[in-house]
């Protein structure tokens, strides 16, 4: 079976491209004769209304109206973004000021504070960011600390220089010089290692009676298993900056839509699935319209890209519009966010 683009020649792709242009540009529907004369191809309006006829059987353009000219489907933007666009490097003063704000440095919500209020200034649409999964950051350092009513403090300095604090309840209280000793082994034995691969090796080390990592941690077993359970892990989140640029935005102006995409924003469970989704892809991910799959956002065009360290993923940053925006400047936006992201993340690992 051919393909979409298999089936059109390359006078039919180009007329295309120019109609989805002029309407991302304008925002009107494009009749034959505006077509005609911003194609730049010799052709008549009549051969124009053919080859349009032909784009809408295939369910890539729509009238609006009987008498207008076509707009483009979900479709056909699919199409376009696939198939057709034309990518152009970001200008310099969006390069520079990229370079001058993306952070430096991986600081968990501030991060993504950050970063979802840079993407939204700059593309003037929603700017969203998950929160990084310290899960998968090398964890640098370990540190015990005894508190009172059988309770211990762990410390975990991860590579990206945040500090997590979680406050465990004991069985057993075990003694300074006890959590001193656990916390120099576990600092050897889990070097350079994640919180997801020492859960694995606590699953298999730790509970086996005989180990050797067992016999060496003594009576803080409970403090090691403790400190790296699923458990502990902060529950995922998401920040979303620049909700208001939706407001009068073009095909944004149902009431009834925005309040269910408010309150998608509001929940986030949503946007927390589809971005963690989008998290342990390589490269960028887009949906328009309906390919989200959720409801509150049928009406927009989400481009994302996932961030991490080395081939760990942390999270997703990414863009929400509607679905006429101008794809060629949000993606380059976004790609290079990301890009700039994932080099100041591995340098702060690198260097830690």
């Amino acid at each position: 079976m051919q393909s979409l683009s298999e089936q059109f020649d390359s006078r039919t792709r180009h007329l295309l491209r120019a109609l989805i242009a002029q309407y991302l540009n304008a925002g009107e529907p494009v009749g034959s004769r505006t077509l005609a004369r911003s194609s730049g191809l010799h052709v008549s309006p009549a051969t124009i209304r053919n080859i349009m006829a032909d784009l809408e059987d295939a369910g890539l353009v729509a009238s609006p109206h009987t008498s207008a000219g076509r707009i483009p489907t979900g479709k056909g933007l699919r199409f376009f973004v696939d198939s057709l666009i034309e990518l152009k490097p970001l200008p310099h003063e969006d390069i520079a000021r990229l370079q001058r704000e993306v952070p430096r440095s991986g600081g968990g919500r501030d991060l993504a504070t950050n970063m979802s209020s840079l993407l939204s200034a700059m593309t003037h649409f929603v700017g969203v960011v998950t929160v990084p999964r310290e899960d998968g950051l090398p964890i640098q350092h370990i540190e015990f600390m005894a508190l009172p009513d059988e309770r211990v403090l762990v410390v975990l300095v991860f590579a990206n220089r945040q500090i997590q604090n979680r406050v465990l309840q004991m069985h057993k209280r075990p003694t300074s010089a006890e959590l001193e000793q656990a916390a120099r082994v576990l600092n050897v034995e889990f070097d350079g290692l994640n919180l997801n691969e020492i859960r694995q090796r606590i699953m298999v080390d730790l509970r086996a009676a005989d180990s050797a990592l067992r016999s060496a941690l003594g009576h803080a077993v409970e403090a090691a298993e403790g400190a790296f359970s699923e458990s502990a892990s902060a529950e995922p989140d998401v920040v979303v900056s620049g909700q208001v640029n939706l407001l009068g935005s073009d095909g944004m102006t149902d009431m009834e839509h925005l309040h269910d995409l408010f309150a998608a924003f509001q929940q986030k469970r949503e946007l927390l699935d589809l971005l963690d989704r989008c998290s342990q892809a390589q490269g960028l991910r887009m949906f328009i319209g309906e390919e989200s799959g959720y409801a509150a956002l049928s009406g927009c065009s989400i481009v994302t890209a996932s961030y991490g360290v080395g081939e760990r993923p942390l999270g997703s940053i990414g863009v929400i519009g509607p679905t006429r925006m101008d794809y060629d400047r949000v993606i380059q936006v976004v790609q290079t966010s990301a890009d700039m992201l994932n080099e100041a993340l591995n340098r702060v690992v690198s260097t830690s």
